[in-house]
């Protein structure tokens, strides 16, 4: 038996809507998460300086703010929290006393390297319930949205922001 489709059915809107709800749950699995990972709970803001510092290891404070879109002193404290857990270390910038390099430091990387793990473990759970052609039909659409959004002119995304398209196993980029 075949599925009827009401006439002027909106699939469009039907995958905006479906595709909004999965985000809206992400939030709340990230959010219930965090208050079971590794101390300590890291605010979204900071995890995202985390990430944008990982993949541009040794980022100028002043790339920082630009990609962050953000005033310099708010960037300045999102550091300053960072830097008091032992996160993230600034470094002089060899060419400009002005100016700082950003780096992880060995807490901050293992801080990260657990989040994406439990995160990614989390959805390998939900993941594993699903048959295997639903599955592939579920990667090729995400690989597809992804690069939809990635195009998009409104998104504003950095290029170091840009999601992997193929991650190697044992280093995955995703938070």
């Amino acid at each position: 038996m075949t599925d009827r489709i009401p006439p002027g059915h909106d699939h469009l809107r039907d995958a905006a809507r479906q595709a909004r709800s999965i985000a809206e749950l992400f939030d709340v699995l990230w959010e219930q998460d965090r208050n079971e990972g590794p101390p300590p709970c890291i605010p979204v803001s900071q995890l995202r300086v985390m990430n944008i510092v990982d993949r541009e290891d040794g980022i100028r404070m002043r790339a920082l703010t630009r990609i962050l879109g953000a005033a310099r002193p708010s960037v300045c404290r999102l550091i300053d929290r960072l830097q008091a857990l032992g996160f993230v270390e600034r470094r002089p910038c060899p060419d400009s006393g002005r100016e700082v390099f950003l780096t992880l430091t060995q807490a901050g990387r293992r801080h990260l390297t657990q989040l994406r793990e439990r995160r990614e473990g989390l959805l390998l759970q939900a993941l594993d319930t699903l048959p295997d052609p639903q599955r592939a039909a579920m990667t090729k659409g995400l690989a597809l949205l992804q690069s939809a959004l990635v195009d998009q002119p409104t998104l504003r995304l950095a290029p170091e922001d840009a999601p992997l398209t193929s991650m190697p196993h044992d280093h995955a980029r995703s938070a």
